[in-house]
Protein backbone atom coordinates (compact mmCIF):
# COMPACT_ATOMS: atom_id res chain seq x y z
CA UNK A 1 0.00 0.00 0.00
CA UNK A 2 2.94 2.41 1.09
CA UNK A 3 4.42 1.35 -2.84
CA UNK A 4 2.05 2.85 -4.77
CA UNK A 5 2.44 6.76 -3.96
CA UNK A 6 6.22 6.66 -2.91
CA UNK A 7 7.18 6.51 -6.63
CA UNK A 8 4.78 9.03 -8.38
CA UNK A 9 6.22 11.46 -5.32
CA UNK A 10 9.64 11.05 -5.98
CA UNK A 11 9.08 11.81 -9.26
CA UNK A 12 6.58 15.11 -9.34
CA UNK A 13 10.09 15.88 -5.96
CA UNK A 14 12.75 15.41 -8.91
CA UNK A 15 10.65 17.53 -11.20
CA UNK A 16 10.37 20.38 -8.50
CA UNK A 17 14.66 20.22 -7.90
CA UNK A 18 15.06 19.81 -11.66
CA UNK A 19 13.46 23.49 -11.43
CA UNK A 20 15.01 24.54 -9.11
CA UNK A 21 18.60 23.75 -10.43
CA UNK A 22 17.31 25.42 -13.80
CA UNK A 23 16.74 28.81 -11.69
CA UNK A 24 19.74 28.93 -8.90
CA UNK A 25 23.29 30.52 -9.49
CA UNK A 26 25.38 33.25 -9.78
CA UNK A 27 22.46 34.63 -12.06
CA UNK A 28 19.01 33.59 -10.46
CA UNK A 29 16.35 33.52 -12.69
CA UNK A 30 12.51 33.01 -12.45
CA UNK A 31 11.02 29.23 -12.52
CA UNK A 32 8.65 31.00 -15.27
CA UNK A 33 11.27 32.30 -17.23
CA UNK A 34 13.81 29.34 -16.97
CA UNK A 35 10.59 26.84 -18.21
CA UNK A 36 10.31 28.99 -20.92
CA UNK A 37 13.57 28.86 -22.34
CA UNK A 38 13.71 24.94 -22.55
CA UNK A 39 10.13 24.60 -23.68
CA UNK A 40 11.01 27.43 -26.51
CA UNK A 41 13.96 25.14 -27.28
CA UNK A 42 16.21 28.64 -26.74
CA UNK A 43 19.13 27.62 -27.89
CA UNK A 44 21.14 30.58 -27.76
CA UNK A 45 20.36 31.11 -23.91
CA UNK A 46 23.85 30.45 -22.23
CA UNK A 47 22.61 30.40 -19.04
CA UNK A 48 19.69 28.05 -18.82
CA UNK A 49 20.04 26.18 -22.54
CA UNK A 50 24.06 25.75 -22.55
CA UNK A 51 25.05 25.21 -18.99
CA UNK A 52 22.28 24.97 -15.71
CA UNK A 53 19.75 21.82 -18.37
CA UNK A 54 22.65 19.66 -19.56
CA UNK A 55 24.28 19.76 -15.92
CA UNK A 56 21.00 18.97 -14.41
CA UNK A 57 20.72 15.90 -16.73
CA UNK A 58 23.57 14.58 -15.70
CA UNK A 59 22.80 15.09 -12.35
CA UNK A 60 19.55 13.00 -12.46
CA UNK A 61 21.29 10.19 -14.74
CA UNK A 62 24.62 9.82 -11.95
CA UNK A 63 22.43 10.05 -9.03
CA UNK A 64 20.05 7.21 -10.34
CA UNK A 65 22.97 5.44 -11.47
CA UNK A 66 24.57 5.38 -8.10
CA UNK A 67 21.72 4.77 -6.54
CA UNK A 68 20.98 1.52 -8.84
CA UNK A 69 24.99 0.55 -8.15
CA UNK A 70 24.32 0.66 -4.48
CA UNK A 71 21.21 -1.20 -4.19
CA UNK A 72 22.56 -4.22 -6.25
CA UNK A 73 26.01 -4.17 -4.28
CA UNK A 74 23.89 -4.09 -0.77
CA UNK A 75 21.61 -6.78 -2.24
CA UNK A 76 24.07 -9.58 -3.95
CA UNK A 77 26.38 -9.00 -0.37
CA UNK A 78 23.51 -8.45 1.78
CA UNK A 79 25.42 -5.82 3.76
CA UNK A 80 23.90 -2.76 4.57
CA UNK A 81 27.13 -0.85 4.63
CA UNK A 82 27.95 -1.73 1.28
CA UNK A 83 28.49 0.61 -1.36
CA UNK A 84 30.38 1.23 -4.47
CA UNK A 85 32.82 3.66 -3.10
CA UNK A 86 33.48 1.85 0.40
CA UNK A 87 33.88 -1.74 -1.78
CA UNK A 88 36.90 -0.17 -3.69
CA UNK A 89 34.72 0.64 -7.33
CA UNK A 90 34.60 3.90 -6.88
CA UNK A 91 38.36 4.40 -5.45
CA UNK A 92 39.54 1.68 -8.69
CA UNK A 93 37.67 4.23 -11.49
CA UNK A 94 39.08 7.73 -9.71
CA UNK A 95 42.68 6.10 -9.72
CA UNK A 96 42.25 5.16 -13.45
CA UNK A 97 40.95 8.62 -14.57
CA UNK A 98 43.35 10.20 -12.49
CA UNK A 99 46.16 8.18 -14.01
CA UNK A 100 44.72 9.01 -17.52
CA UNK A 101 44.98 12.55 -16.86
CA UNK A 102 48.24 13.06 -15.34
CA UNK A 103 50.17 10.63 -17.40
CA UNK A 104 48.25 10.16 -21.02
CA UNK A 105 48.10 12.51 -24.06
CA UNK A 106 45.23 14.88 -24.37
CA UNK A 107 43.60 12.56 -26.86
CA UNK A 108 43.13 9.39 -24.42
CA UNK A 109 41.10 11.42 -22.16
CA UNK A 110 38.17 10.54 -25.06
CA UNK A 111 38.34 7.06 -23.37
CA UNK A 112 37.95 8.17 -20.08
CA UNK A 113 34.41 6.06 -19.23
CA UNK A 114 36.02 3.04 -20.68
CA UNK A 115 38.95 3.48 -18.76
CA UNK A 116 37.13 4.17 -15.50
CA UNK A 117 34.76 1.26 -15.81
CA UNK A 118 38.25 -0.82 -16.69
CA UNK A 119 39.69 0.97 -13.08
CA UNK A 120 36.46 0.41 -11.30
CA UNK A 121 36.22 -3.42 -12.51
CA UNK A 122 40.21 -4.09 -11.77
CA UNK A 123 38.84 -2.93 -7.75
CA UNK A 124 36.20 -5.50 -8.29
CA UNK A 125 38.12 -7.92 -9.03
CA UNK A 126 40.54 -7.47 -6.49
CA UNK A 127 37.89 -8.00 -3.98
CA UNK A 128 36.45 -11.09 -5.27
CA UNK A 129 39.73 -12.87 -5.19
CA UNK A 130 40.81 -12.15 -1.91
CA UNK A 131 37.65 -13.27 -1.21
CA UNK A 132 37.50 -16.53 -3.02
CA UNK A 133 38.48 -19.94 -1.90
CA UNK A 134 36.38 -19.10 1.54
CA UNK A 135 32.98 -19.30 2.08
CA UNK A 136 31.12 -15.95 1.71
CA UNK A 137 31.44 -13.93 4.50
CA UNK A 138 29.25 -10.41 4.30
CA UNK A 139 31.59 -9.15 6.82
CA UNK A 140 34.92 -10.29 5.56
CA UNK A 141 33.83 -8.61 1.99
CA UNK A 142 32.77 -5.28 3.14
CA UNK A 143 36.38 -5.07 5.54
CA UNK A 144 38.39 -6.17 2.77
CA UNK A 145 36.48 -3.55 0.44
CA UNK A 146 37.43 -1.07 2.67
CA UNK A 147 41.15 -1.92 2.35
CA UNK A 148 40.84 -1.90 -1.26
CA UNK A 149 39.36 1.59 -1.05
CA UNK A 150 42.07 3.10 1.08
CA UNK A 151 44.96 1.57 -1.25
CA UNK A 152 43.56 2.92 -4.13
CA UNK A 153 42.88 6.43 -2.59
CA UNK A 154 46.47 6.69 -1.16
CA UNK A 155 47.90 5.77 -4.81
CA UNK A 156 46.10 8.59 -6.30
CA UNK A 157 47.25 10.94 -3.75
CA UNK A 158 50.67 10.06 -4.06
CA UNK A 159 49.80 10.84 -8.09
CA UNK A 160 48.95 13.79 -7.26
CA UNK A 161 51.72 14.80 -4.98
CA UNK A 162 54.41 13.46 -7.86
CA UNK A 163 52.50 15.28 -10.93
CA UNK A 164 52.00 18.82 -9.03
CA UNK A 165 51.60 20.83 -12.54
CA UNK A 166 49.03 18.81 -13.93
CA UNK A 167 47.61 18.49 -10.20
CA UNK A 168 44.87 21.36 -11.12
CA UNK A 169 43.10 19.26 -14.04
CA UNK A 170 43.53 15.96 -12.25
CA UNK A 171 41.88 17.26 -8.28
CA UNK A 172 38.77 18.95 -10.29
CA UNK A 173 38.08 15.15 -11.79
CA UNK A 174 38.43 13.76 -8.14
CA UNK A 175 36.28 16.50 -6.68
CA UNK A 176 32.67 15.34 -7.88
CA UNK A 177 32.17 18.37 -9.95
CA UNK A 178 29.56 19.49 -12.19
CA UNK A 179 31.37 22.77 -13.35
CA UNK A 180 31.73 22.82 -16.72
CA UNK A 181 29.59 19.96 -17.77
CA UNK A 182 27.90 20.56 -21.06
CA UNK A 183 25.94 18.58 -23.81
CA UNK A 184 29.11 16.77 -24.85
CA UNK A 185 29.36 15.06 -21.42
CA UNK A 186 25.92 14.14 -21.22
CA UNK A 187 26.85 11.54 -24.49
CA UNK A 188 28.34 9.20 -22.29
CA UNK A 189 25.88 9.77 -19.83
CA UNK A 190 23.07 8.46 -21.82
CA UNK A 191 24.97 4.57 -21.45
CA UNK A 192 24.02 4.50 -18.13
CA UNK A 193 19.81 4.05 -18.74
CA UNK A 194 20.41 1.02 -20.25
CA UNK A 195 22.48 -0.09 -17.89
CA UNK A 196 19.71 1.07 -14.69
CA UNK A 197 17.09 -0.94 -17.21
CA UNK A 198 19.61 -4.21 -17.11
CA UNK A 199 19.32 -4.15 -13.25
CA UNK A 200 16.00 -4.55 -13.36
CA UNK A 201 16.43 -8.19 -13.85
CA UNK A 202 18.58 -9.09 -11.00
CA UNK A 203 15.25 -8.16 -9.01
CA UNK A 204 13.72 -11.99 -8.74
CA UNK A 205 17.14 -12.95 -7.83
CA UNK A 206 18.41 -10.34 -5.33
CA UNK A 207 14.78 -11.27 -3.06
CA UNK A 208 15.83 -14.82 -2.96
CA UNK A 209 19.69 -14.07 -2.48
CA UNK A 210 17.94 -11.94 0.80
CA UNK A 211 16.79 -15.29 2.01
CA UNK A 212 20.60 -16.69 2.68
CA UNK A 213 22.77 -18.59 0.34
CA UNK A 214 21.31 -21.84 0.94
CA UNK A 215 17.61 -21.01 0.32
CA UNK A 216 18.69 -19.12 -2.45
CA UNK A 217 20.62 -21.83 -4.38
CA UNK A 218 17.87 -24.08 -3.58
CA UNK A 219 15.32 -22.21 -5.32
CA UNK A 220 17.39 -21.70 -8.64
CA UNK A 221 19.62 -18.76 -7.95
CA UNK A 222 23.03 -19.53 -9.27
CA UNK A 223 24.52 -17.47 -6.75
CA UNK A 224 28.11 -17.06 -8.79
CA UNK A 225 26.47 -15.66 -11.68
CA UNK A 226 24.19 -13.82 -9.65
CA UNK A 227 26.69 -11.78 -7.79
CA UNK A 228 29.07 -11.51 -10.99
CA UNK A 229 26.12 -9.75 -12.85
CA UNK A 230 25.19 -7.69 -10.30
CA UNK A 231 28.83 -6.32 -9.47
CA UNK A 232 28.97 -5.96 -13.27
CA UNK A 233 26.71 -3.69 -13.63
CA UNK A 234 27.51 -2.02 -10.55
CA UNK A 235 30.88 -1.77 -11.55
CA UNK A 236 29.85 -0.15 -15.16
CA UNK A 237 27.39 2.32 -13.88
CA UNK A 238 29.90 3.77 -11.08
CA UNK A 239 32.91 3.73 -13.41
CA UNK A 240 31.00 5.86 -16.28
CA UNK A 241 29.60 7.80 -13.98
CA UNK A 242 33.23 8.80 -12.29
CA UNK A 243 34.22 9.67 -15.86
CA UNK A 244 32.07 11.71 -16.19
CA UNK A 245 31.55 13.96 -12.93
CA UNK A 246 34.46 12.74 -10.97
CA UNK A 247 33.73 10.43 -6.99
CA UNK A 248 30.50 11.13 -5.56
CA UNK A 249 30.62 9.51 -2.29
CA UNK A 250 27.94 8.37 -0.18
CA UNK A 251 25.12 8.37 -2.68
CA UNK A 252 25.32 4.79 -3.23
CA UNK A 253 24.87 3.90 0.47
CA UNK A 254 22.58 6.51 1.37
CA UNK A 255 19.90 6.07 -1.64
CA UNK A 256 18.64 2.52 -1.16
CA UNK A 257 18.52 3.09 2.46
CA UNK A 258 16.08 5.88 1.89
CA UNK A 259 14.45 4.04 -0.68
CA UNK A 260 13.66 1.17 1.61
CA UNK A 261 12.27 3.05 4.45
CA UNK A 262 10.08 4.39 1.58
CA UNK A 263 9.18 0.85 -0.57
CA UNK A 264 10.26 -1.72 1.85
CA UNK A 265 12.91 -4.43 0.15
CA UNK A 266 10.71 -5.85 -2.92
CA UNK A 267 13.95 -5.06 -5.58
CA UNK A 268 11.40 -4.79 -8.44
CA UNK A 269 10.33 -1.15 -6.70
CA UNK A 270 13.37 -0.72 -4.44
CA UNK A 271 15.84 -0.40 -7.79
CA UNK A 272 13.59 2.33 -9.57
CA UNK A 273 13.21 4.39 -5.84
CA UNK A 274 16.90 3.97 -5.01
CA UNK A 275 17.52 5.57 -8.70
CA UNK A 276 15.20 8.47 -8.24
CA UNK A 277 16.28 9.61 -4.71
CA UNK A 278 19.98 8.96 -5.69
CA UNK A 279 18.64 11.44 -7.97
CA UNK A 280 17.15 13.84 -6.29
CA UNK A 281 20.21 13.68 -3.77
CA UNK A 282 22.78 14.81 -6.66
CA UNK A 283 20.78 17.28 -8.28
CA UNK A 284 20.10 18.91 -4.75
CA UNK A 285 22.99 19.06 -3.81
CA UNK A 286 24.44 20.49 -6.90
CA UNK A 287 21.85 23.15 -6.33
CA UNK A 288 22.64 23.88 -3.10
CA UNK A 289 26.33 23.97 -3.99
CA UNK A 290 25.76 26.31 -6.72
CA UNK A 291 23.50 28.65 -4.36
CA UNK A 292 25.49 29.23 -0.77
CA UNK A 293 27.85 31.09 -2.02
CA UNK A 294 27.70 32.42 -5.59
CA UNK A 295 29.73 32.68 -7.90
CA UNK A 296 31.92 29.80 -6.32
CA UNK A 297 30.66 26.63 -6.50
CA UNK A 298 31.09 23.77 -3.96
CA UNK A 299 31.77 20.19 -5.70
CA UNK A 300 29.13 17.43 -5.24
CA UNK A 301 31.07 15.34 -4.07
CA UNK A 302 32.10 17.35 -0.64
CA UNK A 303 28.70 18.14 -0.13
CA UNK A 304 27.39 14.34 -0.08
CA UNK A 305 30.57 13.57 2.07
CA UNK A 306 29.83 16.19 4.26
CA UNK A 307 25.94 14.54 4.60
CA UNK A 308 27.08 10.97 3.85
CA UNK A 309 29.27 10.81 6.65
CA UNK A 310 27.20 10.84 9.73
CA UNK A 311 24.42 9.11 7.77
CA UNK A 312 26.81 6.27 7.55
CA UNK A 313 28.26 6.47 11.10
CA UNK A 314 24.49 6.40 12.44
CA UNK A 315 24.21 3.14 10.19
CA UNK A 316 27.10 1.60 12.39
CA UNK A 317 25.12 2.94 15.31
CA UNK A 318 22.52 1.57 14.51
CA UNK A 319 23.15 -2.11 13.52
CA UNK A 320 25.43 -2.33 16.21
Amino acid sequence: MRTAPAIPILVFILILSALAALCVGATMISPLAAGKMVLLHDATDFVVWQHRLPRSLIAILVGAALGTAGTLIQGVIRNPLASPDILGVTQGAGLAVTVVLLLAPAGAQAWLPLIACLGGAGGALLLMAYNSGTAFSPLRFALSGVAVSMTFASVTEFLLLTYPVEINTALLALTGSLWARGWTHLAPSLLLIPLIGASFFMAKPLDLIGLGDEAATGLGVGLGRARLFAIAISVLLTGISVSVIGPVTFVGLMAPHLARRLVGGAHLTLIPTAALVGAIIVILADTLGRGLAPPMEIPVGVLTAVIGAPYFLWLLFRIR
